[in-house]
């Protein structure tokens, strides 16, 4: 991986934090199947990162952020682990092994950025009770933002740019055994977040859509984008009662 290439990961990954995709971030940016083919377009790989991204989205298809906890940072795990598996020309499975302490790592970046940034709302308040709103406006996103680029791009290039060779270093020093350990390991972690999703699924008003679209696929033969559409339709029509009824 070259430096600009490290770079713009770095980057990515802070942008995907950040204010200026108008807050689709979280919703958009953060998701491991688009930060795989992101990664992998910079890396010229665009299709093997989006196998990747994709199937690291299944483990965290449950992913929620309530209050203070975090259980996981999902886009430094999409970003960072994907670039280092099609760097370091490993499996997905093996990719999701290592995606998924990544993620964990990532918390120490969210509650870095969290406990920091309650100092600065003290001093938007103090500036507010001054009277300086338009220095307050400056002090909302700027010290924010600061803090955001210097903990995230640096320690993102520097693992994407060495991390690459680390990972090849110790799957070559481990055992066939050991690395066929991993890649079961990580197989099975895509189903975790399958289950966690289920949790939400498996009421008694929404069960029917999951039973609708497991027989679409079963029995019809039909792929996702084709139970996808089939969704959209009833959603939009379930909507539209709901929104009849309402009125």
């Amino acid at each position: 991986m070259s430096i600009f290439q490290a770079l713009l990961i770095g980057i990515l990954y802070y942008i995907s934090d950040s204010p200026w995709p108008f807050g689709e971030g979280y919703y958009v940016l953060q998701r491991p199947l688009v930060a795989g083919f992101l990664a992998g377009l910079v890396l010229g790989k665009p299709v093997e990162g989006t196998i990747i991204g994709a199937t690291m989205n299944l483990i965290y298809l449950g992913h929620i952020t309530v209050g203070g906890t975090m259980p996981g940072d999902m886009a430094l795990a999409g970003y960072l682990g994907t670039a280092l598996a099609l760097s370091s020309n490993i499996d997905v499975n093996q990719a999701l092994a290592i995606a998924v302490p990544l993620g964990i790592m990532g918390t120490v970046v969210w509650h870095t950025k969290m406990s920091v940034n309650s100092v600065f709302c003290h001093w938007i308040d103090k500036e507010v009770a001054d009277g300086n709103i338009g220095k307050a406006e400056i002090l909302s996103w700027f010290p924010a933002q600061l803090l955001l680029v210097i903990i995230k791009i640096p320690a993102i290039f520097i693992a994407a740019y060495f991390g690459s060779s680390v990972v090849s270093n110790v799957l070559n020093m481990i055992s066939p055994t050991l690395q066929h350990g991993l890649s079961v390991a990580g197989g099975l972690l895509p189903a975790l977040g399958i289950a966690l999703n289920l949790r939400s699924i498996l009421k008694t008003s929404t069960l029917p859509y999951l039973v609708a679209g497991f027989a679409l696929v079963a029995y019809l033969k039909l792929d996702i984008i084709g139970v996808a559409v089939f969704g959209l339709v009833v959603a939009v029509i379930s909507q539209q009662n709901n929104s009849t009824k309402e009125a």
